[in-house]
């Protein structure tokens, strides 16, 4: 696979400025006149557009607007309505009109050179985790730390609607005291400290745990510890003593073993949770030196107040039960055999700080400017260094502060600041109004598009050098090959295709079902757990990713003849001879209609209500992210599709049935005659996925037709208009929602020959998925950006 970058727009001047008055009446008024004015003329202004109102240039070009939305109805063969009888426009005429609406009424070529506005973008919850975790080597969870995120176009990265609330402040700054409370050390040396829980503690012959002791039972449970100093340790054991809420007569004598040594014994009996704390010290050999836990059970003798039949103990009936917690081997005691922490080399590469002043601060210098310039994503001025070395110093200049305590506040401090919550921007030196961005904002939009992370070394150390730009096609070869490239594949498709809703959308599977079918053809049960939902989420994440790292065409997404199963998806789907945990790429049987996302079982569930299928919603999906077409927003007041179903005398209606009810009501009619085909093309699929042959007793029909004029028989037909008669519109929709995610806005008409350019190499090259990432990567809008958009470069922290 080649991932070779090439331009596939300019950053240039616009062309001679047309006659666009003398075009319009001599080349565009008549394919208006013949094909939209029974509609829009004489009198008549379906969705308030009337030509004919259009007097002077100035009134042309004033309605950009509704030129974008004719421009986008034609090609997509919506308008003009297909009706018997009635013309259509001819490629050559499309063609004519679109060059006119894209040159002339939108003036496309004076705007070449814009990428239009983008709104400072601060960093989402899965930017910002991954960001921390390369920065500083531990793992964030900010799905459960920070509030979601807003969502605009169908993404939660849109600069417009990430904004930060005073809940969403508090929670940065609370979160970067617990980021460098857990990541950065305090000390520079620290006692070695060796730790073992219960699961550690094995039984002798593979019997049981330290993790659950009966007291009735007796056990004995042992883990080694290994110490390379024969010196003087360190030894502490926690235990819990765990009892249910109604009492148990079980007793017992726990003894603790050190080197077949005894320890401490202790009396057990019903107690809810008693903690056993001990410590000791130990002197060492060199070696392997083994801790011991022994119960040893114990009857009692029946009282007047506890009858006999009580205070027999049951093997295994009794819930008093001793937990080993953690034992800890610590040393040895003596500092000079201490070490550094954990992670201190990413935080302090040379080491420990002098105790002479001076070379303190200029080592804080050195690591906070190297820190912050990794943390910005760009270099960082020696005044805002000064800044951090100062909240440093405060610090660590305190008695019994440590100078790795200083460093830690002023990292702090830069988790909290703008510059590492937002992806401030800078264009190249100049003067010109558009200008390439400058190499570090080229870094931060490649990884943040490609990895939802920071910049790496590689790419940052290119940027420094201004090779970046020169360097991009190996480098993006280089990071479509990196594992980091899943964030995208997880980002992207979870929300293009709404999969990352399918482990939390609602589904009744009883009410789906039905009680008697709630078992696949082969009698095993149908089961929609956690486990299903998250292989059918991993099922369109695979297929993605394998189109997208084996360079396929994108129309293998909607239709291809493989998927990716394991046995519990498979057994799901009634696809046989598949067996194991692990999803893997299967060859679907022949004629097949599981192949291509439309019919993957998480799409199919989230376009799904909770109790039933929903062909409205399955044919706005393919509307709106699939063709790029979505119908306008229902008006209000309009009927619920239920109450079609009060015309069919007691009998159960098909869906299909309620919907040619409800289409005959004028106000719906426009909308479900372009949603219900698609939709309902899907039905033989149920809530769940599974597929079914008969709905309300009758045999499901799926036949239909497009509003554009193809016809189809099944879901399969379907797929292949898609891929085949309407792949333009799909191309164009993939790379609007590509290019939306990559720039972090919504597109407007001034994108939409950046959009073509894509779109046409698309069609050049088969589709392959390299075409259209390069494609958004060399865009205009991705490669450049307004002088000043950047609100945020000039605040000093």
């Amino acid at each position: 696979m080649a991932w070779v970058a090439g331009a596939v727009g300019p950053i240039g001047a616009a062309a001679a400025e047309p006659d666009v008055a003398v075009n319009f009446q001599e080349k565009i008024k008549p394919l208006l006149v013949k094909y939209c004015y029974d509609c829009h003329a004489d009198g008549v202004n379906k969705g308030q557009v009337a030509f004919d109102g259009l007097k002077t240039a100035g009134d042309m070009l004033s309605r950009h607007d509704m030129w974008f939305a004719a421009l986008k109805s034609v090609r997509a063969g919506i308008m003009p309505p297909l009706e018997e009888g009635a013309g259509r426009p001819s490629a050559e005429e499309i063609a004519a009109l679109t060059q006119w609406i894209k040159f002339e009424a939108l003036d496309l070529n004076a705007t070449a050179s814009d990428p239009g506005k983008v709104t400072v973008r601060r960093l989402n919850r899965a930017e910002y985790r991954n960001t921390i975790n390369d920065l500083m080597g531990i793992e964030f969870n900010s799905e459960v730390e920070f509030p979601p995120d807003d969502a605009g176009d169908g993404f939660d990265n849109m600069g417009e609607v990430l904004t930060i609330s005073p809940l969403l402040l508090e929670k940065y700054l609370q979160a970067a005291e617990v980021i460098v409370e857990r990541a950065v050390p305090k000390v520079s040396r620290v006692m070695p400290n060796q730790t073992a829980t219960g699961r550690e503690f094995r039984g002798s012959e593979g019997g049981g745990t330290g993790e659950r002791m009966l007291v009735t039972k007796p056990a004995k449970v042992a883990h080694s510890f290994r110490v390379a100093q024969t010196e003087t340790y360190g030894l502490e054991a926690e235990l819990e003593i765990r009892g249910s809420f109604d009492f148990d007569p079980g007793q017992g004598t726990l003894i603790a073993w050190v080197d077949g040594e005894e320890w401490f014994r202790e009396d057990v009996a019903w107690q809810e949770k008693k903690i056993l704390s001990r410590v000791r010290e130990v002197q060492w050999d060199a070696g392997a030196h083994a801790v011991q836990f022994e119960i040893i059970p114990r009857e009692r003798e029946a009282s007047a107040s506890v009858p006999a039949a009580r205070t027999q103990s049951v093997p295994g009936a009794t819930s008093v039960i001793v937990r080993v917690a953690s034992v800890q081997v610590k040393g040895p005691l003596k500092p000079e055999h201490w070490t550094t922490p954990e992670g201190y080399a990413r935080f302090f590469p040379r080491g420990p700080a002098s105790t002479e002043t001076a070379a303190r601060a200029a080592y804080a210098r050195e690591l906070l400017g190297d820190f912050a310039a990794r943390a910005y994503r760009r270099p960082v001025d020696s005044a805002h260094v000064a800044r951090l070395v100062g909240i440093a110093s405060d610090t660590y200049s305190q008695p019994g502060h440590t100078f790795e305590k200083g460093i830690g506040r002023a990292i702090m401090a830069i988790l909290a600041s703008p510059r590492f919550l937002f992806r401030i921007e800078s264009p190249v030196e100049g003067t010109a109004a558009y200008a390439h961005a400058d190499e570090y904002a080229l870094a931060s939009r490649l990884s943040y598009f490609l990895w939802s992370t920071m910049p790496d070394a590689e790419l940052t150390g290119l940027a420094a050098k201004g090779q970046l730009r020169r360097e991009l096609p190996a480098q993006v070869t280089r990071m479509m090959a990196d594992r980091k490239v899943q964030a995208f594949v997880k980002n992207f498709t979870g929300q293009w295709l709404q999969v990352r809703d399918v482990e939390s959308v609602p589904i009744n599977a009883r009410a789906v079902l039905g009680v008697s079918a709630t078992r696949n053809r082969d009698g095993s049960r149908v089961e929609f757990d956690g486990a299903t939902r998250r292989a059918m989420r991993s099922e369109t994440e695979m297929t993605f990713s394998h189109v997208l790292s084996e360079d396929r065409s994108a129309l293998e997404l909607i239709d291809g003849d493989y998927t990716f199963l394991n046995e519990r998806l498979a057994t799901h789907y009634g696809v046989p001879d598949v067996t194991g945990d692990r999803l893997r790429l299967v060859k679907l049987p022949a004629g097949s209609p599981r192949g291509g996302i439309l019919t993957h079982g998480a799409v199919l569930t989230v376009t799904s209500n909770p109790t039933r299928t929903s062909p409205v919603k399955r044919g706005l999906f393919v509307l709106e992210n699939i063709l790029g077409t979505p119908p306008p927003p229902a008006p209000p007041d309009v009927p619920a599709l239920e109450d079609a179903a009060k015309g069919f005398g007691g009998r159960e209606p098909k869906l299909s049935e309620m919907l040619a009810v409800h289409r005959e009501n004028k106000l719906c009619n426009s909308c479900h005659e372009r949603m219900d085909p698609l939709g309902l093309a899907f039905e033989n699929f149920t809530a769940l996925g599974t597929w079914r042959e008969t709905e309300a007793g009758q045999t499901i029909e799926v036949a239909g037709r497009l509003v554009t004029g193809e016809r189809f028989a099944s879901v399969s037909e379907l797929k292949r208009i898609l891929t085949h008669e309407r792949r333009f519109d799909y191309y164009r929709c993939l790379t609007e929602k590509l290019l939306t995610y990559a720039l972090g806005r919504g597109l407007t008409y001034r994108d939409t020959d950046t959009v073509d350019r894509i779109v046409d190499a698309l069609e050049r090259e088969g589709g392959r998925m390299s075409v259209l990432v390069n494609g958004v990567i060399n865009s205009v809008p991705f490669q450049t950006l307004r002088r000043g958009n950047s609100a945020l470069t000039s605040l000093s922290f």
